[in-house]
């Protein structure tokens, strides 16, 4: 096995007990960064001197027996919304040509104190805005859409071009492109990562949250970014948490609800067998299945617009203003469509978000958590534009993407999408863990038990 075909725990593990050195790890990673790259594009910027010299300090540290955590050593790709020192932060737009952070945001700190490797900065839907990623192929099949818009983070994990990657995640810009690539994505509490530093797309709606191969990887990165921060308005003071999962967790007597509404409607038929299959699974692990009813569902997806569009264009307003003409036109037509919703409708979308949330907690009072799709369909062909069911509705390609990933985004609850298998055409099919607040211990529990009953996943041949 290549280094850049190890899990992040497993590269952890090989670095502590010197098998493995950082400068071969991270050597290996920007090779195979320079095979799958030119298909699948998944970076704007490749840093590859700044993380060789970054591999080299971790290396003799390492010598020394310093070791700062498992991400000690370990490369990692960045949405580039996130800054990072000395490097640009283009947001995927002409709009930030020139760009360049000066400092680093609160999760690049905090992973540089871990000792993670920045290899780069990796592509999102221009300014988050979009589920699709249009320059970044499907690490499974580059002819089909990444998934958005962490489609640059996702692809780069599926594909071994970075161990690990960060994204945001508004309205389901993680565990879309996790769940489209075969990978896991974690959208942590709202306020459990700082956004400090990471360009807004709807400020009371973005999160940030890891890509990673496996559930236990996503916790050790969450383990290195959860943690209060001043400078962001919305962060969480809350107590130290163990992230990590037990290596053989016991699920006897977690209520997992299984929705009998909403999560399921409009849903590919090979989607909910391989779900289905999925909970059956967490069922024969010793979880209690529990059908439950989703609340509100006619107005979720009025609410995640209404509170989404006035606020991205209110982030935007001056350069919307100014440089109109940057903006690719799928984004610029969804800002100047902000700017003809009233504060009314702002006003009612945050109404029906209280709403939510108070129907929500009354709902995980019963159950442990939720089990859903984490998408209704697979990556579809890129270009496509609309999608028919066999009822006759149709929909705009994002809209089912991000219908069944909203609800967590509105009520700012931790969901996470695990891969549960493959279509017939061999495309990723996501499964997603919704909990309650704070309770990402348990989502990791559950989605690490059921990992560990299937086979270990390859990583995708970036075709």
């Amino acid at each position: 096995m290549k280094p850049h075909e190890l899990t992040l725990a497993a590269a952890a593990n090989e670095i502590r007990e010197r098998r493995l050195s950082p400068v071969e790890l991270v050597d290996s990673v920007l090779d195979r960064i320079g095979q799958v790259d030119p298909r699948v594009r998944a970076y704007v910027t490749v840093a590859a001197e700044q993380a060789r010299s970054a591999a080299r300090t971790t290396e003799r540290e390492a010598v020394r027996g310093v070791f700062r955590g498992p991400l000690h050593g370990v490369p990692a790709g960045l949405k580039d919304l996130i800054d990072v020192a000395d490097m640009p932060t283009t947001a995927s737009s002409r709009v930030r040509a020139g760009h360049r952070a000066t400092t680093d945001s609160t999760v690049a700190a905090r992973l540089r104190a871990a000792g993670a490797v920045l290899v780069g900065k990796t592509h999102t839907h221009e300014f988050a805005y979009g589920l699709t990623t249009p320059q970044t192929g499907n690490a499974w099949d580059n002819g089909r859409v990444a998934g958005g818009s962490s489609g640059g983070s996702a692809v780069a994990v599926a594909a071994g071009a970075a161990t690990f990657a960060l994204g945001t995640d508004t309205g389901g810009s993680i565990r879309v492109p996790a769940a489209l690539n075969g990978v896991v994505g974690l959208k942590p509490t709202y306020g459990l990562v700082p956004r400090h530093g990471v360009t807004s797309l709807s400020w009371s709606l973005d999160h940030v949250g890891p890509l990673t191969r496996t559930v236990e990887d996503a916790a050790l990165v969450l383990a290195a970014l959860a943690g209060h921060d001043p400078r962001d308005p919305a962060s969480l003071v809350t107590p130290a948490v163990d992230h990590r999962p037990e290596q053989e967790p016991d699920l006897t007597g977690v209520r997992v609800g299984v929705p009998g509404n909403y999560y399921f409607d409009h849903v590919d038929p090979e989607v909910a067998a391989a779900v289905h299959q999925a909970v059956a699974e967490l069922e024969a692990l010793g979880t209690r299945l529990i059908e439950v009813d989703i609340p509100m569902t006619r107005y979720l997806q009025a609410t995640q617009w209404g509170l989404m569009v006035p606020e991205a264009t209110a982030y935007h307003e001056r350069t919307l203003r100014t440089v109109p003409e940057l903006y690719q036109a799928d984004v610029r037509i969804l800002l100047e469509a902000g700017e003809l919703m009233s504060a009314g409708d702002y006003l009612r979308a945050q109404r029906a978000r209280t709403l939510m949330r108070d129907a929500w907690a009354r709902l995980l009072e019963e159950v442990d958590m939720i089990v859903a799709p984490a998408v209704p369909m697979t990556a579809v062909p890129a270009g496509q534009e609309t999608v028919t069911w066999p009822d006759g509705t149709v929909e705009s390609v994002s809209d089912p993407y991000v219908r069944l990933s909203a609800p967590a985004n509105i009520t700012g609850l931790p969901a996470l999408s695990v891969p549960v298998g493959h279509d017939p055409a061999g495309m990723p099919i996501g499964m997603q863990l919704i909990g309650r607040p704070l309770g990402e211990r348990t989502l990791l529990r559950v989605g690490h038990a059921y990992e560990r009953t299937q086979p270990a996943r390859a990583l995708a041949q970036a075709a």
